[in-house]
């Protein structure tokens, strides 16, 4: 059965069944930002509902006591009561259910199986859009709906994500936002057993608020149908697929943590390939790519122009983005001759990458920067820029004089919005870890993707532009 998600992923109503002081109301609190229109609770317990009542939440004592259309609806009830719940969903003709509530097949024990099986049965028979069990349900940041009291709220974003796991739902939103990513709508969907992996794949593809899908799953039921739906996205918009089990151990844990059944490591990554989608292989490789994706151009080339602040530097950003795969191809002639004009060798080069700290100087020359760029723009063997700022002179240059940091933010940003080509930023937080957090806090304010290191900026730029020459038929 096909279920139409707008209801319950855009919902104008949300209702939380059994929500108690022990976990000090949790899901109250969570939707207590839902702006779109009544939140409303369900709670028996006489001993709940003051409670309730005192965070300014109307309680009923029974969904179908609860005035007008319910859009989305999240259970935290005892396991033995969620088919009786589910089934007054059906009843009430909610747009969707989130089943909080564990303990089901992913258990393994006869008991759960059977109860699974009955929830099952009932969300069939009532034509429910069920998300879960064991999941933590919605974050459409700009409705309010979280899974997180941490989590933002208000402003929407972009980027879509979808998780077999609680916490890496979370986390993609939380560690996302100190990236400069924002969610448009992550789904927790735990043990999938109604509305699966491609569901939601289908949900974001058309949704027109995400520009890039991201996901964690554990494994696949129908792999035909994950395949037609991950192809139909990628060919859409960019889908970046992160999958835990990959090793015989971790296949084992998947089966205990959702129920799921892995696919084979190489299988599924030849799959995701073949469709076009992008594999990552953790929540930082996750957030990386998808930075790329967001804030960097897109390219189909792979000549890289490098810029660096030291002799050393120049060396190591080199091998980082050959061996992920780009190219640092020697510039052209006429790239050498406005280069001698004006560079200083004395502490620099202007080879491919441009150890520049003697030209530029450590306080950051506005003119000579934009120069360099303008240089490495007109390159035709030049399709992407990296920049390393060094983090140790960065940190002595905001110190001493920051409206010289403000001046090298302005260049950079400027250059950005002019380049056709992507340009990332590497930061490494070295020894100035807390002034590199407030500096690439700044960067990203600037709409600059900004990474931690050589290998993590270049393999995430690398993935980008495969999937641009996916796109562009090149590969």
């Amino acid at each position: 059965m096909t279920h139409d998600l707008q209801r319950a992923l855009n919902p104008k109503s949300v209702v939380v069944i059994g929500s108690k002081k022990a976990d000090g109301y949790m899901w109250l609190r969570n939707y207590k930002t839902f702006t779109a229109g009544p939140l409303y609770s369900v709670q028996i317990d006489p001993n709940e509902i003051p409670g309730i009542e005192a965070m300014g939440v109307q309680n009923f004592t029974s969904l179908m006591d609860v005035p007008g259309e319910v859009d989305y609806v999240m259970v935290a009830v005892p396991r033995p009561v969620a088919p009786r719940v589910l089934a007054d969903c059906a009843k009430k003709g909610v747009g969707g259910v989130a089943l909080f509530t564990s303990g089901f097949a992913e258990t393994g024990e006869a008991e759960g199986i059977k109860l699974q099986d009955q929830v099952l049965q009932i969300a069939r028979d009532g034509g429910l859009a069920l998300i879960g069990p064991n999941c933590m349900g919605l974050y459409n940041r700009r409705l309010g709906i979280r899974q997180s009291g941490d989590q933002g709220a208000g402003e929407a974003g972009d980027a879509g994500f979808i998780s077999q796991s609680g916490t890496h739902a979370i986390n993609f939103g939380l560690v996302g936002e100190t990236h400069g990513i924002r969610v448009s709508t992550s789904v927790s969907i735990g043990n999938a057993i109604v509305l699966d992996v491609p569901d939601y794949i289908d949900y974001l593809a058309d949704d027109a608020e995400t520009k890039v899908i991201a996901m964690y799953i554990e494994g696949v039921k129908d792999g035909p149908r994950f395949v037609r739906s991950l192809r139909r996205a990628a060919s859409m918009k960019p889908v970046v697929v992160w999958k835990g089990g990959t090793t015989d151990a971790g296949a084992r844990a998947t089966a205990s943590h959702t129920g799921s059944l892995a696919t084979s490591s190489a299988v599924f990554s030849a799959i995701v390939k073949q469709c076009g989608a992008i594999a990552a292989d953790s929540l930082e490789d996750t957030i990386d790519v998808v930075k790329a994706l967001l804030y960097a151009k897109p390219a189909t080339g792979r000549g890289m122009g490098l810029m660096a602040m030291t002799g050393g530097q120049s060396v190591v950003i080199t091998d980082a983005f050959v061996n992920a795969g780009l190219e640092v191809p020697r510039l052209s002639d006429a790239s050498y001759e406005q280069l001698a004009s004006f560079f200083n060798i004395i502490g620099g080069s202007y080879q491919n990458p441009l150890d520049m700290g003697g030209t530029i100087g450590f306080g950051g020359s506005a003119d000579t920067l934009r120069k360099l760029f303008d240089i490495l723009d007109a390159d035709p063997n030049v399709d992407a820029i990296a920049m390393d700022m060094a983090s140790s002179f960065l940190a002595r240059m905001w110190a001493s004089n920051p409206a010289s940091f403000d001046g090298m933010l302005d260049t950079l940003s400027a250059h950005r919005e002019k380049s056709p080509k992507p340009f990332v930023v590497i930061l490494q937080p070295q020894h100035v870890e807390d002034a590199v957090v407030l500096a690439r806090k700044r960067i990203q304010e600037r709409g600059l993707a900004v990474f931690a290191s050589f290998e993590r900026g270049a393999r995430a730029l690398r993935r980008a532009i495969d999937y641009h020459r996916f796109r562009a038929g090149l590969d």
